[in-house]
């Protein structure tokens, strides 16, 4: 585990965000791109958080028990990895959180995952408040239409860039998946041993 390296924080990425009940969507590459992280973050040895809803509202999809509260197959988390679980959007509340990544001395976070505006806005929002370096992956998160307050449709992809918006520069900084995995170390290829003469 490298301290040195972000942690990569994965919120909510469950079987019930890919339900069609969800509602319409942005950025349907995101899986695709939180996958190149998880892999990325894999290779380097980093530390993984994975993160789950799990609902205190009898009927919805994240309620104990559903099956919207699994992880999605692909991105599901290794059992080395971390996993916590959250009852509000926001992953420090009541989670233990926060101390987990201080006692591994670790001050710096990626946040990627679901959904923009919500969970992964209010966490990253606490994560700058806690002193947190934070960036927020915007191509691996996504969001989904919703009516502002004025009663005004917002597609999804607007709401998305208001939820980046309100965390660039105040909370975190605001950056893509390349952008993060460009920034790992890379594997040394020297070989471990001189060759012998």
């Amino acid at each position: 585990m490298h301290v040195h390296i972000p942690a990569l924080i994965l919120i909510d990425m469950q079987q019930g965000m890919a339900s069609p009940a969800a509602g319409p969507r942005n950025n349907p590459a995101a899986e695709r791109q939180i996958a190149a992280l998880l892999q990325a973050w894999r290779a380097a040895h980093a530390t993984i958080v994975h993160v789950r809803h799990i609902s205190r509202t009898p009927g919805s999809p994240f309620w104990p028990g559903q099956p919207g509260v699994a992880f999605q197959a692909a991105l599901a988390p290794l059992p080395e990895e971390h996993v916590v679980e959250k009852n509000v959007p926001d992953a420090f509340i009541h989670s233990g959180l926060e101390r987990w990544l201080r006692v591994r001395g670790i001050g710096k976070l990626v946040i990627a995952g679901v959904s923009t505006n919500n969970s992964v806005e209010a966490s990253a929002r606490t994560a700058g408040n806690l002193g947190f370096d934070t960036q927020v992956v915007a191509d691996a998160c996504f969001a989904f239409a919703q009516i502002d307050y004025a009663g005004t449709p917002r597609t999804a992809d607007e709401v998305h860039a208001m939820a980046l918006a309100n965390l660039q520069g105040e909370y975190a900084q605001v950056v893509t998946a390349a952008d993060v995995i460009g920034a790992l170390p890379r594997p040394s290829l020297a070989p471990a041993h001189p060759p012998a003469r």
